[in-house]
């Protein structure tokens, strides 16, 4: 059995290779990027078999809408169309569930090309029609947040970690009540395969179904010796719950959390480099 997984250098995508390598998958393909190489023609001449699509961008899309609507929509789309493979997962994420009164995968979603935020939502959700109307073997996994040793610095608990690291204090600028959902990048890379594997439905929520709030991190912080404070009329920043009964139903729920991980996860930032 083969596996590709396309945006290996990334966090997602190389948590998963290694993951991948690790259950005894030794024909694992992982192209990274090269300065001046057009690596994606050797992957369209290539058997793919079952592809991982980790390609994108988070953080800097704002700064970057050509680039971010190229990894989410143009190489796609030259994949779907040429690619030889038997399956394809395409990594989306739950922020497309903005302003949506329900999380569930068939959920209406709103977004707007006024709001300069939504070029990120318009460009997943581009890419997941895309998967889903080219008639190929696809399926989209909406990713909430992800957490993990190697996560970003763009990352807001990166940051959050990264600060109380370096100082001894963590300073939110989001109010105590703001909360969304974590989930552990360990989780991820168990439940990716299985969906491209034995996945019945087009779109699976990735997510541990429950959210942690600002609050519950200072607590978890303030347990580590830190000094939490909270900007003087911090915006509440609050998603939905996520709904993840269909990847419960199918493939079990969340093996861990943000709070039980808090203090491995903190040390990783805090240890000796």
């Amino acid at each position: 059995m083969i596996f590709t997984v396309l945006g290996a250098s990334g966090f997602i995508g190389s948590q998963l290779t290694q993951a991948l390598k690790s259950a005894g998958n030794a024909d694992v393909y992982a192209p990274l990027r090269q300065f001046g190489v057009d690596v994606f023609d050797e992957v369209l001449r290539r058997e793919l078999g079952h592809v991982f699509y980790c390609i994108g961008l988070t953080a800097d899309f704002r700064n970057r809408p050509f680039g971010t609507v190229d990894a989410h929509v143009c190489l796609l789309r030259q994949l779907l169309e040429r690619g030889r493979f038997e399956s394809l997962t395409y990594l989306s994420s739950t922020r497309v569930y903005e302003g949506s009164a329900t999380t569930h995968e068939s959920t209406v979603l709103q977004v707007s090309p006024d709001n300069p935020g939504h070029l990120y939502n318009l460009s997943k959700l581009m890419g997941e029609s895309l998967c889903i109307a080219s008639g190929r073997k696809a399926r989209v996994a909406r990713l909430s947040n992800v957490f993990g040793c190697a996560m970003p610095q763009q990352n807001f608990i990166s940051q959050v970690l990264k600060e109380a690291s370096d100082t001894g204090r963590a300073r939110f600028l989001t109010a105590s009540e703001s909360a969304k959902d974590y989930i552990s990048v360990a989780n991820v890379v168990r439940w990716l395969p299985q969906i491209a594997l034995h996945g019945t439905h087009s779109i699976y929520n990735v997510a541990s179904g429950k959210n942690t709030s600002n609050a519950d991190i200072a607590i978890l912080l303030e347990r580590n010796g830190i000094i939490v404070s909270f900007a003087e009329n911090a915006p509440v920043w609050s998603f939905p719950i996520i709904d993840t009964q269909r990847l419960m139903q199918e493939f079990g729920g969340a093996q861990s959390s943000l709070t039980s991980e808090f203090d491995h996860l903190f040390n990783c930032f805090t240890r000796p480099q």
